[in-house]
Order: C-alpha cells, then sequence, then structure tokens
C-alpha cells in the first residue's frame, strides 16, 4: 500500500502545494515550529525514560511534588 509513496516526483508535488498554499514567507516559520516541536518531543520522550530508569533519584528543592493519591472517605 505504502511501496512506492516517498517517490521524488511525490515529495516535489507535495512541496509545489505547500508553497502555493502557504507562500514562500511563511514556509520558514512553519519549517521552524514544526522542528521546535519534534525537538520538544524527543526531549519530554528522553526525560520520561531517564525517569523511568532511576526511580531512586532524587527530586531537586525546585522541582515540584507529585500529588499523594487520595483515599475515599466514608460518611
Amino acid at each position: 500500500m505504502f511501496e512506492g509513496l516517498f517517490q521524488p516526483m511525490h515529495l516535489l508535488v507535495v512541496v509545489f502545494i505547500a508553497l502555493l498554499v502557504f507562500g514562500p514567507k511563511k514556509l520558514p516559520e512553519l519549517g521552524k515550529g514544526l522542528g521546535d516541536g519534534i525537538r520538544s518531543f524527543k526531549n519530554s520522550m528522553k526525560e520520561t525514560v531517564e525517569d523511568s530508569a532511576h526511580p531512586e533519584r532524587q527530586r531537586s528543592a525546585g522541582e515540584p511534588r507529585a500529588p499523594e493519591p487520595q483515599s475515599p472517605t466514608l460518611p
């Protein structure tokens, strides 16, 4: 189904359509925003993996404390 999806001609058509829709002045801004989003996602995934790999890691003084689970109260 996706065998010939990323052929050079297909990519050129996609770039041409993006250029028509957004214009040449807006494309660098969109690329920068996309790159920042991907970088932020990678950093958060890396932090999550590091936190799960080292649960004994000490919290620093400025780091917020996770809320403790509340037990339901019975009347």
